[in-house]
């Protein structure tokens, strides 16, 4: 009686091993299943994000000493960056573009500044562009920045994704100057476009301290959390690019 028990006993302890190998093999499988199809997604959304990378310039000024920022080539030789990368003094900076892989003198054709409209509008021989990026044009947002859209920030050497904010996460006193926000500082000059439509939704230009606000049942308590990146929209490149430069 002992030995069937325990021959019994021996038996039920190897169909559970038996049960647990199964099962963790229906779980391993499941999960190289839902990374698998989920992997070609992450890919595609990066190829595409990347994709707008053909856009992205850097602005070098040479004298007194190399600066090099960032900027946008809108079409027809035109490049928009931020008034600041571009300087003070273009004349004596002599900024050049550097754009698919070449590097073009450029011609200032209007210019804001930091306090006012961090705004450059440069212009370069077309020309010499190769022809792929000659037939290109790159289409300013019609519609306005939304809170909690996704939008993608565009530079020579790389992309990274943001979300717009709300301006009530930065001081009282910034927020009429800064009211377009992203999550996190930009370099200075580089694109934002929206990641649905991919079209040019403001240029890169400052940072801004940023609280986060909670509410509580005494009131609402801030506590700084880093730093916003404060963009120059879309509506106001359209407003800044000259009649007879527009396309």
């Amino acid at each position: 009686m002992a030995q069937t028990f325990a021959s019994r006993l021996r038996c039920f302890k190897a169909v559970a091993t038996r049960m647990r190998k199964l099962t963790r093999t229906a779980v391993l499988s499941a999960l190289v299943v839902v990374t698998t199809a989920y992997a070609p997604t992450l890919a595609y959304a990066q190829s595409s994000d990347d994709s707008l990378r053909i856009y992205a310039v850097s602005i070098v000024k040479y004298t007194p000493y190399r600066f090099n920022g960032d900027g946008i080539y809108l079409g027809h030789g035109l490049v928009i960056t931020a008034a600041h990368v571009v300087g003070h003094w273009p004349s004596l900076t002599r900024p050049h573009v550097v754009v698919a892989d070449q590097d073009l003198p450029a011609k200032i054709i209007k210019e804001g500044s930091f306090e006012a409209v961090d705004l450059a509008l440069l212009s370069v021989d077309e020309t010499l562009l190769p022809v792929s990026l000659r037939l290109r044009r790159n289409p300013l947002c019609k519609e306005p920045p939304r809170v909690g859209m996704e939008v993608i920030d565009v530079s020579p050497k790389e992309t990274a994704r943001a979300r717009i904010i709300s301006p009530m996460l930065i001081p009282p006193q910034f927020r009429a100057k800064y009211p377009t926000l992203i999550t996190a500082p930009q370099r200075s000059g580089s694109g934002l476009f929206e990641a649905e439509r991919k079209c040019l939704l403001g240029i890169m230009s400052a940072k801004v301290l940023k609280y986060n606000v909670r509410k509580r049942a005494l009131g609402v308590f801030t506590k700084p959390n880093g730093y916003a990146g404060y963009f120059v929209p879309a509506s106001t490149i359209a407003s800044f690019i000259p009649p007879n430069f527009r396309f």
